[in-house]
């Protein structure tokens, strides 16, 4: 039986993704989380074998979890399970140490064969995924301005764009506004843009957020 954690922080994704993989007899879903705190907590008395993990979570996100699981030398498959397009976030994802990436919006069944996949100890990529890995092998720099940033920059770069104050960011990662105004400065300057609706402009044409 491949026993399973879902964290995201979205009650209505998590009931989705829990009946899905209910009905396969080879997976038990064990336990859900919210957020990194819930999450943490539960892993320290649950055993499991799968992390079904979403990338964006208040506070610490999904990379931040895998950094941490991966420092502390976690025996737990990480399958990242997301939103965000497969060509902007599944290679951040996999290089963070995810075993596989699947969208949301996927067939259902192949978030079950994800996890089996996965539990196994193997990588779960889709053609597209595995397409990208190939022609990332060929590019001696980032293709995109954006690959250039830390997952914290990529991730504020996200908030903002999606219309959050850095008031509202720096409470949801439970980070100081200064804090917050440093990622803002760091991801201004390497993209070479000005302002916050430059930034807006820039994340939407390249889909980091939807227009």
């Amino acid at each position: 039986m491949i026993k399973v954690i879902l964290c995201d922080d979205h009650a209505l994704i998590r009931r989705g993704i829990r009946d899905t993989l209910s009905d396969a007899a080879d997976i038990e879903v064990v336990g859900e989380a919210g957020d990194y705190g819930e999450l943490r907590a539960l892993m320290r008395g649950t055993r499991c074998d799968v992390l079904v993990l979403d990338i964006n979570l208040p506070g610490r996100s999904g990379l931040d979890v895998m950094h941490a699981l991966k420092d502390e030398g976690s025996p737990v498959k990480v399958l990242v399970v997301s939103m965000y397009p497969e060509d902007q976030y599944a290679i951040r994802a996999l290089r963070a140490g995810a075993y596989g990436y699947v969208n949301k919006g996927g067939d259902p069944q192949g978030l079950v064969a994800a996890v089996r996949t996965v539990a196994q100890g193997r990588k779960y990529v889709t053609p597209e995924i595995a397409q990208m890995l190939v022609e990332s092998l060929t590019m001696p720099a980032p293709e995109n301005a954006h690959d250039k940033l830390s997952d914290r920059e990529l991730q504020t770069l996200v908030m903002i764009a999606s219309g959050k104050r850095l008031a509202d960011i720096a409470e949801e990662l439970t980070l100081s506004p200064k804090t917050v105004s440093v990622y803002r400065a760091r991801v201004l300057e390497k993209l070479g843009l000005q302002n916050n609706a430059e930034l807006t402009v820039y994340a939407i044409r390249n889909g980091l957020v939807g227009d």
